[in-house]
């Protein structure tokens, strides 16, 4: 890889993501072969934020590779309930680990955690920004169940607004040839802008529909995702969008034969338990491929050794990022770093336009 971290999979060339994907595969093949690949290796995971898959996945990754682990899964159990700054918890745990892996609340914490730490960053999730191993997961699993990444029509369901997952995804594919997106919301959960301006910037269409029923025909792969009630800011709010978009047998039956139906987990109530037995649903196998994509990106990003911590970054703007959400409003410290976009400051954390 020619980057350190891996924040954003846009950070990666087309070639280094292709290479990544195969890998998964070669791995998921024969995961016996890598059984020491990390031997001595340490991979630190630091979620300030709950997580079950993504968290177990790092860890059975780390160790079917020979590694070990350190870290947490609550940070009321660590420094970070006494105040510490993230700035100074991946400074430690960086003199500590051979690669870190940080899922947060507050988008753009792992950016942020990269500015300081002498190993390289793994975004695992930073609110409801990016979730770039998510989306390798994705990539290995459609190349292995559809046998392309390329030239297909992909339904986005539930939550697009929110859905860091839904992100990532949009991110990557819209970089790869011919392919289109069927945007499946209401209208308060629809695609933030920025993502719409990657799709078109891209080359690749977009349609938008409020009906399942209607669009489920002419998808090669339907993204279904959960309504977060985590996101919204009123139970009201949440309420009102929950339960809106529900995939059951009924409307499987108007989809093709070779449609294949991901979602990251969990799941409430949008697919309904009678879906899981179709050969169509590719949702727990997909779990299965991203202990492979994070095993292969974890042999990747550690092949080149670096313990120097980076250059102190200046702040390019004066201004402060208005995402109540952004990391930069919770860690005042940070560096005020901006992008200058269509003419508008495109927060370098977060992707928040000014």
């Amino acid at each position: 890889m020619h980057k350190r971290d891996l924040i954003d999979l846009a950070d990666l060339r087309p070639s280094e993501l292709a290479d990544i994907v195969r890998f998964a595969g070669e791995i998921s093949e024969n995961p016996s072969y890598y059984k020491g690949a990390a031997q001595h290796k340490i991979l630190a995971t630091l979620f300030y934020e709950p997580s079950t898959r993504t968290s177990m996945s790092f860890q059975a990754a780390m160790l079917r590779l020979g590694g070990s682990l350190i870290g947490f899964d609550d940070p009321s159990n660590s420094s970070v309930a006494k105040g510490e700054s993230l700035k100074d918890t991946v400074r430690v745990f960086s003199n500590y680990a051979d690669v870190l892996a940080i899922r947060s609340p507050w988008e753009g914490a792992a950016m942020a955690a990269s500015l300081y730490t002498r190993c390289p960053v793994i975004n695992a999730g930073d609110g409801g920004h990016l979730h770039p191993t998510q989306t390798l997961t994705d990539l290995t699993t459609l190349n292995y169940t559809l046998g392309r990444l390329e030239n297909l029509t992909i339904g986005l369901c539930g939550d697009n607004k929110n859905g860091r997952t839904v992100h990532s995804l949009v991110k990557t594919m819209s970089r790869l040839k011919g392919n289109r997106f069927v945007i499946i919301s209401t209208p308060e959960l629809t695609l933030p802008q920025y993502l719409h301006d990657e799709i078109l910037a891209n080359g690749c269409t977009m349609e938008f529909s409020d009906s399942l029923e209607e669009a489920i025909g002419k998808l090669d792969m339907l993204y279904m995702t959960r309504i977060q009630k985590e996101r919204f800011p009123s139970v009201e709010e949440y309420e009102k969008n929950k339960g809106v978009f529900i995939l059951d047998r009924q409307k499987m039956r108007l989809a093709k034969e070779d449609m294949c139906v991901l979602h990251p987990l969990p799941r409430v109530d949008e697919i309904a338990v009678e879906v899981d037995d179709d050969p169509r649903a590719a949702y727990f196998a997909q779990t299965e491929y991203g202990m492979y994509a994070r095993m292969a990106l974890i042999q990747r990003i550690t092949e080149r050794v670096d313990r120097s911590v980076p250059s102190t970054l200046e702040s390019t703007h004066a201004k402060r990022c208005k995402n109540p959400r952004c990391i930069t409003t919770q860690e005042h410290y940070l560096p005020r770093l901006f992008d200058e976009k269509g003419g508008k400051l495109l927060c370098r954390y977060c992707e928040h336009k000014l």
